[in-house]
C-alpha cells in the first residue's frame, strides 16, 4: 500500500513570484530603480518558482494552473535571458522584436483569460490587465506610448496578483477565506 503525497496550494507561491516581479520592473520603468535587478531576480522567483508551481499544478490535476504557471514562469526567464544578453554585448534586441513577443503573450494571455471566467473574480482581474499590459508594452516598443503608462496598469495586474497569493495563504492557514477572491461558479 503506497501513502498518497498531498500537495500544498502552489497558487500561492505562483502568483507571488508573478505579481512582485511584475511590480518591481514596472516600479523600473517608472525609473525608480534604476539598475536592472528586477529582471535578474525575475529568473528566481518569476521564473524557477513560478515553474515549480505550475509542477505542482499539474501533478494536482490542474491544466489552467499548469499552463499558466510553467508559461509566464519561462516568460520571466526568457525575458531575464534576452536582456542579460544584450547587457553582455551578445545580441541587440530590436524594439519590434520586443513589441511582437509582447503581442504574442497579450494573444496568449487573452485566451487564457477567457478560462479564468470560470474560477476567480481576481483571476479574471490578473488576466485582463496582464492582457492590457501585454498591448501596452508592445505600443511601447513600437514607440507610441511611454513606459510609465505601462508600468502604472502593470502596477495594478502585479499587486492583484500579489493579492491572491495573500489571500490562498491566509485562508490555507486560517482554514476560511481571510481575503475574499470572489470565487465563480463551474
Amino acid at each position: 500500500m503506497t501513502e498518497e503525497v498531498k500537495w500544498g496550494n502552489p497558487g500561492a507561491l505562483g502568483l507571488a513570484g508573478f505579481g512582485f516581479n511584475t511590480i518591481l520592473l514596472q516600479i523600473h520603468n517608472l525609473g525608480l530603480i534604476p539598475n536592472v535587478e528586477p529582471l535578474l531576480y525575475g529568473f528566481f522567483w518569476g521564473g524557477i518558482a513560478q515553474i515549480i508551481a505550475g509542477v505542482i499544478d499539474g501533478r494536482r490535476g490542474d491544466t489552467f494552473g499548469l499552463t499558466a504557471f510553467i508559461s509566464y514562469g519561462v516568460f520571466w526567464i526568457g525575458l531575464s535571458f534576452m536582456f542579460l544578453m544584450q547587457w553582455l554585448g551578445v545580441v541587440t534586441l530590436s524594439n519590434s522584436g520586443l513589441a511582437w513577443t509582447f503581442i504574442m503573450w497579450g494573444i496568449f494571455t487573452g485566451y487564457m483569460a477567457v478560462a479564468t471566467f470560470r474560477i476567480s473574480r481576481v483571476h479574471v482581474f490578473v488576466f485582463v490587465t496582464l492582457t492590457i499590459l501585454f498591448g501596452l508594452l508592445a505600443a511601447v516598443f513600437f514607440g507610441v506610448l511611454s513606459a510609465k503608462v505601462a508600468a502604472v496598469e502593470g502596477i495594478f495586474c502585479g499587486g492583484a496578483a500579489v493579492y491572491g497569493s495573500a489571500a490562498v495563504i491566509l485562508n490555507a492557514v486560517y482554514g476560511r477565506w481571510v481575503l475574499p477572491i470572489g470565487l465563480l461558479h463551474k
